[in-house]
């Protein structure tokens, strides 16, 4: 299974690389924040093709196709382009993400960056790695690190408010904010280049594997409401929001005890 993990990293990030400034069709799902293209739908089939021939009995959950129950222990979640809006202004931030489930537990966790041609992975309790180089989150002082906030179109207040406090507090408190709303976000905590990573609107598939890479580098990675991140699968999981924080323990222990 990690092999194959890693075979659709690399198919379905080939084709992006392939029609990279070459979109054709766009749509907006439910808001404004929230597109799709020919590619998202092209990458999605690949996978699901690839997974199902191998596994026929394991359980899908990706973006653009919802939810294959099986009744299987293990249930791929796929978010076969992260990042389309950068993707279609032509801007390299964006890439594949998968994650294996297994009994509602991340067990493997991986991410390809096309552009750059980064292939990041994670296996639980044996470490993250990057193009083969084993990753490690080091201590470091908010004071002394970039970090990252993102959110997107929510007709929430105070969610929206919820944010602002979290964005002010990056600015107040960390050396600057550089944000691509994208996994890049994510795995430049795993690559110690950000202290930490706040995300408030994501979905399951945006953070399954950015959770396996970053704890396995040792960092932590917590939903901003409850200690750990529920990963149960049922069929409210394509709406449901997660608000998260991942980056150094210390950082991510101080900013949810200093935000109301």
């Amino acid at each position: 299974m990690k092999e194959l993990l890693q075979k659709c990293l690399k198919a379905a990030g080939k084709i992006q690389k392939d029609h990279f400034e070459g979109i054709k069709m766009i749509s907006h799902k439910e808001n404004i924040s929230n597109i799709v293209t020919e590619v998202d739908f092209e990458c999605n089939s690949t996978i699901v093709q690839m997974i199902v021939k191998e596994h026929p009995d394991h359980n899908l959950l990706t973006e653009e196709e919802g939810w294959i129950n099986n009744q299987s222990a293990y249930t791929w979640v796929v978010d076969p382009l992260d990042g389309t809006s950068n993707y279609v202004a032509w801007i390299p931030w964006f890439g594949v993400l998968i994650a294996l489930l297994k009994d509602n537990e991340p067990v493997l966790g991986g991410a390809y960056l096309p552009i750059q041609n980064d292939l990041y992975f994670a296996e639980k309790g044996k470490g993250a790695y990057k193009n083969g180089g084993k990753l490690k989150i080091t201590d470091k002082r908010l004071s002394n690190s970039l970090s990252a906030c993102s959110t997107d179109f929510n007709e929430d207040q105070q969610a929206l408010d919820k944010a602002i406090s979290y964005y002010r507090f990056l600015v107040n408190n960390s050396r600057n904010i550089r944000s691509t709303n994208s996994l890049l976000d994510f795995l430049y905590v795993a690559e110690n280049k950000y202290g930490c990573c706040v995300n408030m609107f994501t979905h399951i598939w945006d953070i399954a594997a950015p959770f396996m890479i970053i704890k396995e580098a040792g960092g932590s990675f917590q939903g901003q409401a409850n200690h750990e991140i529920d990963y149960s699968i049922d069929e409210k999981i394509l709406v449901k929001n997660y608000p998260v924080i991942a980056g150094m323990y210390d950082i991510v222990h101080k900013m949810k005890h200093q935000i109301p």
